[in-house]
């Protein structure tokens, strides 16, 4: 009641001053001016704010603030209700706690005839808030399907929404994104996980929320190794990687039976790594097996391939030789079991890779071909090469310049990485070579080799000593006392071959 007088009374007040300045005649150099001007005040929420209004020559006249149509104070007197307005150094208002409703204009008017007046302008800062994530943070969508994940936020300034995704980049490549909201097309495993929005508009902290996007997938099977080398004796591990939303069930055979736990024979399952470990192989186990992935969307399967051939060799020879017509080629395989030959595959590199044909055939399919010596039009021929105290045979194809070098193990080796090298001869010099290899085993050819590039010089090189294979020079005695030898069965397959290639030997130099 008492403020409703207060109001009443200062209202009056007002009118009644303005009747009396009606009537008479104010000089305007003695009128009352402003010292403080119109201004924008922005104000974090709960803060306090004080708006100025200071005024020279009041006089008489009564200086009132107002918001709207609600008058809030008329001249000493506070009229607003409102705990939190008060007047402050003279007439300045003060504005404790200021909230979103307090928004607005706020006017400082003199009661002068022509009332004269300032317009503050308060804006209230509100920090960002989320207030609504798609499903609640949780969203499940089948693999291949498109979903969007949505995130609004409140607050002043408009806040902005930026994407971001835990512990890895979004889909797109980016580190972060900024949209309301994230569409993402075809989804698959690759793209579930968690991802965060960020709501920041440089009012407080940032706020974020998360939302776990599960995709549900079909069991996805990749195998470590698609071939795995062993040997008797040794242990094997036939691992599948498998990824499955919800969680597959696994299942190992071989060929079409399905495989128990044994003695020799574990199954482990350590996340998504399913190992087969098969102790002390037999030969009997050397063969394909598969692993069997099964959950409510599908099934998967792949195959592992355990075997006792030989790894493909690797080259450890350097690229640049230190001749110009030969170059010592060196390499080394992993085998469980001992090598028993070799077979090297070398040709210059084409001018044009692309006109020719630059893969060679392996030796199971080599060996099925017929090699007619005796037309000038052959497609194949065959040159007899020494290696120490080995002898053997080498295929050139001239329809694309492979040669072929047979090469017997040198000595008896161990399991393990076994190494092997060899002089290549009668090379150009300055040009470069192609080089591939295979390994034998008694379980059979090991794959061929990735392509190994090398390079003859322009002219030797004086430091090192030039590798020479011995030789043997029979004369006509030892030939005829080899040839008795031989066909009594009583020569060494060295010497059987020496004799051989001594025959060859006259025979085509009969022929020039």
């Amino acid at each position: 009641m008492c403020s409703l007088l207060s109001t009443l009374f200062v209202v009056s007040a007002v009118l009644l001053q303005e009747s009396w300045q009606a009537s008479i005649k104010v000089d305007p150099a003695t009128l009352p001016t402003f010292l403080t001007s119109s201004q924008v005040f922005k104000v974090t929420d709960k803060d306090t704010v004080i708006l100025p209004c200071e005024v020279s020559n009041p006089g008489p006249y009564v200086l009132a603030w107002k918001k709207g149509i609600a008058v809030l104070s008329a001249g000493n007197v506070k009229v607003s209700p409102d705990p939190r307005i008060s007047l402050v150094n003279g007439y300045s208002l003060e504005i404790k706690e200021a909230g979103p409703q307090d928004a607005g204009d706020y006017v400082c008017q003199i009661g002068t005839l022509e009332p004269r007046e300032i317009t503050h302008t308060v804006e209230i800062l509100v920090p960002p808030r989320i207030h609504y994530v798609s499903s609640n943070g949780r969203v499940e969508v089948k693999k291949g399907s498109s979903v969007r994940l949505e995130c609004k936020a409140s607050g002043n300034p408009v806040p902005k929404i930026t994407w971001s995704r835990k512990n890895n980049v979004l889909p797109s490549g980016d580190q972060t994104l900024v949209t309301p909201v994230l569409t993402l097309d075809r989804v698959d495993r690759h793209q579930a996980g968690v991802y965060k929005c960020t709501a920041s508009n440089g009012v407080g902290e940032d706020v974020t929320e998360e939302i776990n996007l599960h995709v549900l997938y079909p069991p996805e099977i990749a195998v470590e190794k698609p071939i795995v080398h062993s040997g008797e004796g040794k242990e094997a591990q036939l691992v599948c990687i498998v990824h499955g939303e919800s969680q597959p069930e696994v299942l190992w055979y071989r060929d079409t039976m399905q495989l128990d736990t044994t003695e020799r024979r574990i199954m482990e399952s350590r996340g998504s790594r399913h190992t087969l470990v098969i102790r002390k192989v037999h030969r009997s186990d050397f063969g394909n097996y598969t692993c069997v992935a099964d959950n409510q969307l599908g099934k998967t399967r792949k195959s592992v391939q355990l075997t006792g051939k030989p790894n493909p060799a690797k080259f450890s020879s350097a690229s640049r030789g230190s001749w110009k017509d030969s170059y010592n080629i060196s390499w080394a395989v992993e085998s469980f079991s001992p090598i028993e030959e070799y077979k090297l595959l070398f040709r210059r590199l084409p001018e044009n890779p692309g006109s020719e044909d630059g893969h060679p055939q392996p030796l199971h399919h080599q060996s099925q071909k017929k090699f007619n010596l005796g037309r000038e039009n052959k497609t194949y021929g065959s040159v007899y090469y020494n290696v120490g105290s080995a002898y053997g045979r080498q295929i050139i194809d001239r329809r694309t310049d492979w040669r072929d070098v047979i090469l017997p193990a040198t000595q008896a080796q161990n399991s393990g990485f076994q190494t092997m090298s060899y002089v290549i001869r009668g090379l150009e010099p300055g040009q470069s070579y192609e080089a591939k290899v295979q390994a034998r085993n008694k379980f059979g050819w090991s794959p061929v080799s990735e392509a190994f590039t090398f390079q003859t010089t322009e002219t030797d090189l004086t430091f090192p000593d030039r590798p020479q294979s011995p030789r043997h020079v029979y004369n006509e005695n030892e030939i005829k006392d080899l040839g008795i030898r031989i066909y009594s069965g009583s020569a060494s397959t060295p010497s059987k071959v020496a004799l051989i290639l001594c025959i060859i030997y006259s025979f085509l130099k009969s022929l020039n």
